[in-house]
């Protein structure tokens, strides 16, 4: 993600801010034109200060402390109570009471990070007012008699409340032996499943798609069950995957991968906002060096972001081990899991990933 600063006094922003803590200033974010900026009332309407030319009012959510996004004033033409984010919820907890609000809240933070890197690779978001044969819609559901299953089916992504709370999250990580469980990891995997149906399936790549992923009619229920069945096995992962769930089935090794890769493209353009530069002063290695200057969502050769992302990622695991906290990226990529990189790469960016 790029960094954000305040137009009244300079402050470096978080793009979660929504007061600016060195002048005061309210913030609000503007998706079109993917900055955050200090806002001033104006009426009905805020005047953005990144865009004084159109007025703005906030997302309905911003009222319940869940957005701090904007949209356009209404007019003749456009009335959308909620942003480019929130128009797409289907359904969310009873937010009246508080421990489900605090969560929510956690969740639409997550998802509006989604939506940021959506944006800039310019992908297709359907709402369900669009007509579109499947729209993407979002379910965050509160656990009542029965379990919530975060999951995808046909444009609409559950979302398990209970995912929002990090000790149950942590439990749930350890318990499965996962390397790695966080919420936006889970929005980034199962949009992946959503941009199968729409890149993949009728964007008629199944059969390139088989060829290297396999055969996705393969039973996904018995599937599962043997991957449950047995303990992940290293030696096979990281032989040609993203992750050890990867291996289950074709369309979670998609999923898995999809996701690795906006989580490379994500922490990439956060490491060229800061400068960062990788150059270990205990080897003489051009594959251990990188200089990340270039806008990760528009390079065209995935192999510009792998040899960036290969030096850095070695960088921040050493750093996150200084603290005494376990990897950030705790993954190996393999020849064989660069080259499904490359091909949602490809995908994303309307390459041919056959006769590219």
């Amino acid at each position: 993600m790029k960094l954000f600063k305040c137009q009244s006094c300079g402050q470096m922003l978080y793009f979660e801010n929504g007061w600016c803590e060195s002048c005061g200033h309210r913030l609000g974010y503007l998706p079109d034109i993917g900055l955050l900026s200090f806002v001033i009332e104006d009426g009905p309407s805020w005047i953005a200060a990144a865009n004084p030319d159109l007025r703005y009012r906030f997302c309905a959510n911003w009222e319940v402390h869940a957005c701090n996004w904007m949209v356009p004033a209404p007019s003749e033409t456009v009335n959308q109570p909620y942003c480019m984010a929130c128009q797409h919820n289907r359904q969310i907890p009873d937010i009246s009471e508080p421990e489900k609000h605090r969560l929510w809240q956690k969740l639409e933070l997550a998802k509006r990070r989604l939506f940021y890197s959506l944006i800039k690779l310019r992908l297709p978001m359907p709402t369900e007012a669009s007509g579109d044969s499947e729209p993407l819609a979002f379910l965050f559901l509160a656990e009542t008699d029965d379990p919530v299953m975060t999951g995808h089916d046909n444009g609409v992504i559950t979302i398990s409340l209970a995912e929002a709370d990090d000790a149950v999250r942590e439990r749930t990580r350890a318990a499965m032996g996962e390397r790695y469980r966080t919420l936006l990891g889970h929005f980034r995997h199962e949009i992946g499943h959503y941009y199968w149906d729409k890149l993949v399936r009728d964007g008629g790549m199944l059969d390139s798609f088989r060829t290297l992923f396999g055969d996705e009619r393969e039973d996904y229920q018995k599937a599962l069950e043997r991957y449950y069945a047995k303990a992940p096995d290293d030696g096979v992962w990281q032989q040609g995957f993203v992750s050890s769930y990867a291996t289950s089935h074709p369309w979670e090794d998609w999923a898995e991968t999809w996701a690795h890769y906006l989580h490379i493209v994500d922490t990439l353009e956060t490491a060229a906002a800061f400068g960062i530069k990788v150059k270990p002063d205990v080897a003489d290695d051009p594959e251990l060096e990188a200089e990340i200057d270039f806008d990760p969502h528009r390079v065209r050769q995935l192999s510009t972001l792998i040899e960036a992302w290969l030096p850095l990622s070695y960088a921040v695991n050493s750093l996150n081990r200084s603290m005494g906290q376990p990897d950030l990226y705790p993954f190996v990529l393999a020849p064989r899991a660069i080259e499904k990189l490359g091909y949602v790469h490809d995908l994303i960016h309307g390459f041919d990933p056959v006769h590219r």
